[in-house]
């Protein structure tokens, strides 16, 4: 792209800011950008762009387009995806993309495909990438976004979404209309599952086949979404192509159509020419929950409970010292939200028995490419321990990683494969789960997993430190590794006040076969 030599490693907003000057000027010269509103029925650019400057949102617009009277009827929409609202027993936010613009997008639910409602108003996001700053030329695309409240807890709905031209309660559409089902207001047994890292590969789409066939409540994502940059570092030297967003959302449709899909961010998702911290584009693609402590600058953070279980996602990329492009993003607001949250749900009486936390950046791995983020380390793994948290999923490292119990930086107690752990005496257990479907990565030593147990430590491996550097550490924690296609299954059963809780937590090869097994257990001490 021409960038200057001494902007490749500046800050993401400035990066955000050099690119602005360069493309918009031409782009508004090329075909003349149109105001906010004027194209798709209420097109507009993701708040963070918006605010920063005022030709930001004019640039990132689309350009006024030829297509923009094509006939409905032949604009089909894809990529439907799924996110709980802030109370996902009541609230649910159905996206989906189409490939041009088109008129008065819209919803319709209702209890039976046959008893559809009447049209209920979407917002159409027309996210506008110049030739230059991605490696495909000029290209527009249309995210559509339908957040759904009032809903009953606990109840299974009918959806399908369409425009004018375009109706899933048509007979001819018939076909199109799918479903979501929403928290229950009650502890009931459940299943969600868990990866990172996924992309856009035949392993990806069949991690995504396994995983609908695990019939999960919800699937978090623990960044790394589809890859559109492959770099990955956060500086202008990077670049991308906004369609493999395309490619990923019509791959993962089969899952995320049906079950919430619900993302944190990793550095590949950092995108500079969208917003100065890099996630506008991904704020025209996905509507997670907006209860976190700064929707606009940090919309990967955010909670949501399902039955007596509370999860948190969380932006790693803000206290990353390995990847520093958005290091110190939030000034420090998010871990103070962050504690916050886990004493709401460690409160008396809150009704949740299992907080389970997601992000990218490891804080306990060994695989060669990335080992352990010492940002991590420092700023969140003294909460987790103190408030005992339950599980701790991560991405980053393409490999399946699980650790002994830890407390202190130290094992408190070994975990074999079929073992229970007890976090309010124990400590904690940290997952990898980053082999969704890129190229997979290695460990310095052999793999040990279900049916092939190695016992091999310790051994050496390293922590990323502040100034950049890769501090030597002798491992003595690393339970289970394996260096292929896999995801998490996690099996929640709730139990009576005074009785014991459990999550059981499966490692699942892409071939369906398990690679390992623990139990996290918990006595129930109180129901609101």
């Amino acid at each position: 792209m021409g960038v200057p030599a001494e902007l490749a490693d500046r800050s993401l907003a400035e990066q955000h800011e050099y690119l602005r000057g360069r493309f918009s000027r031409r782009t508004m010269i090329r075909g003349g950008a149109v105001t906010l509103g004027t194209v798709a029925g209420g097109v507009f650019v993701p708040g963070a762009a918006q605010a920063a400057t005022s030709s930001a949102s004019s640039a990132a617009a689309a350009p006024v387009s030829a297509t923009a009277h094509i006939d409905g009827a032949l604009v089909a929409p894809f990529g439907r995806h799924l996110s709980y609202g802030d109370d996902a027993r009541t609230e649910m936010t159905v996206s989906w993309q189409v490939a041009a613009p088109v008129k008065n997008p819209f919803i319709r639910i209702g209890a039976s495909a046959g008893e559809l409602s009447r049209k209920i108003s979407a917002e159409v996001r027309a996210l506008y990438t110049p030739a230059g700053v991605g490696t495909s030329a000029d290209h527009t695309q249309y995210y559509v976004h339908a957040k759904l409240s009032r809903l009953k807890p606990g109840r299974t709905y009918y959806y399908g979404v369409g425009h004018d031209g375009f109706d899933p309660a048509s007979p001819k559409f018939a076909s199109t209309v799918g479903t979501f089902t929403t928290a229950p207001a009650t502890a009931r047994p459940f299943t969600f599952t868990a990866f990172g890292d996924q992309g856009v590969s035949y392993h990806a789409l069949a991690n995504d086949s396994l995983i609908l066939g695990q019939g999960p409540a919800f699937h978090l994502h623990a960044g790394d979404i589809a890859y559109a940059d492959p770099s990955g570092s956060g500086t202008t030297k990077d670049t991308f192509d906004a369609r493999t967003w395309d490619q990923f959302l019509a791959q993962t449709e089969t899952v995320a159509k049906s079950v919430p899909w619900m993302v944190s961010y990793g550095n590949h998702d950092m995108e500079a020419w969208y917003a100065p911290h890099g996630y506008g584009s991904q704020q025209a693609r996905f509507e997670p929950p907006a209860n976190g402590p700064d929707p606009e600058n940090l919309p990967g953070v955010y909670s949501f409970v399902h039955g007596n279980t509370a999860v948190v996602s969380l932006d790693a990329n803000d206290v990353s010292w390995e990847i520093p492009a958005n290091l110190g993003l939030s000034g420090g607001t998010q871990t103070t939200w962050f504690e916050n949250q886990l004493k709401k749900f460690r409160a008396a009486g809150s009704g949740i028995d299992f907080v389970v936390v997601f992000f990218h950046h490891c804080a306990y791995c060994t695989a060669t490419s990335h080992a352990s983020e010492g940002g991590v380390r420092k700023e969140w793994v003294p909460l987790f321990e103190k408030y005992t948290v339950d599980l701790v999923i991560n991405g980053h490292n393409h490999v399946y990683e699980r650790s002994d119990v830890l407390k202190g930086e130290k094992v408190t107690k070994e975990l074999p494969i079929g073992g229970t752990a007890y976090p309010e005496t124990d400590g904690v257990v940290y997952v990898t789960a980053g082999a969704a479907g890129k190229s997979l990565y290695a460990f310095p030593v052999a793999d040990t997993y279900e049916g092939n147990e190695k016992d091999i430590d310790p051994f050496a491996s390293y922590v990323t430190q502040e100034d950049g550097s890769k501090k030597a550490v002798t491992v003595d924690w690393s339970r289970v590794r394996y260096t292929n296609y896999s995801f998490l299954r996690v099996d929640v059963q709730p139990a009576p006040v005074g009785r014991t809780a459990t999550l059981t937590v499966r490692g699942l090869a892409e071939t369906g076969a398990e690679i390992d097994r623990f139990v996290v257990a918990r006595k129930v001490r109180g129901r609101r």
